[in-house]
């Protein structure tokens, strides 16, 4: 998926769309306090399919990989439905990348470059992209199993592998820690096939709030390189 979603320096392959489950609250079901993945993974759909938008900050770890280092950047995300959403990295460096729905820009100012790419039509798109348009589903398109949380999860945390029923370029699986009380979001993890593993931590999360659609237009700033029909991977 040519898709704003950051690699080291320009977006970690990791199919951030599937932070859309964090939604309206919702009454847990009692089988998820017994463990059964596909339970949780039931009530976290659920979720999902009442999210119009959302807010986040994160904190964004890479490791491993080609370039066996560790790097770890921070920002804000905005997403709405059907299919924009907006990156903004801070720190160390700002990055911004940003769908609208129809055009996908990636910008990193220190290179004085924009990528501008077509979002792809929904028959060429990953599974992530179709969260992102509300047309996923997480039991339809993934295996779904029990994970161990992470040691530095909070208390209360439980997780979830999601292995793609349909094989995706830019990673085999996913992690996915969530409260498990509230079903919030707590972190997201991909594995890449470079031996690289991406990891979202997240904070200060905000549902529904009214995000309004100008937050996803990008105006491509004076004196810089437009580059078209590239692919942000």
């Amino acid at each position: 998926m040519p898709c704003a979603i950051p690699r080291v320096r320009r977006l970690a392959a990791l199919p951030a769309t599937l932070l859309a489950v964090l939604a309206a609250p919702l009454a847990v079901p009692a089988a998820i306090g017994t463990g059964d993945p596909l339970a949780l993974a039931s009530a976290l759909q659920r979720k999902y399919d009442a999210v119009r938008d959302f807010s986040v900050d994160f904190v964004h770890t890479y490791e491993g990989g080609v370039l066996r280092k560790k790097i770890s950047e921070s920002g804000h995300l905005l997403v709405k439905k059907p299919g924009r959403m907006r990156w903004t990295y801070t720190d160390p460096e700002r990055k911004v990348f940003v769908s609208d729905g129809v055009k996908m820009y990636s910008y990193i100012p220190a290179d004085r470059q924009v990528y501008v790419a077509n979002v792809p039509p929904q028959d060429q798109a990953t599974t992530p992209a179709l969260f992102l348009t509300g047309k996923g589903n997480l039991l339809r398109d993934f295996e779904v199993s029990a994970a161990e949380a992470p040691a530095d999860a909070a208390a209360g945390a439980a997780a979830l592998r999601l292995v793609p029923r349909i094989k995706e370029r830019d990673y085999d699986s996913l992690v996915l820690v969530v409260d498990r009380e509230s079903l919030d979001l707590r972190m997201l993890m991909s594995e890449d096939r470079q031996g690289g593993r991406s990891t979202f931590a997240f904070s200060h999360m905000k549902e529904n709030i009214g995000v309004r659609d100008r937050e996803f237009e990008f105006k491509i700033p004076r004196g810089v390189e437009v580059i078209t029909g590239a692919s942000t991977e």
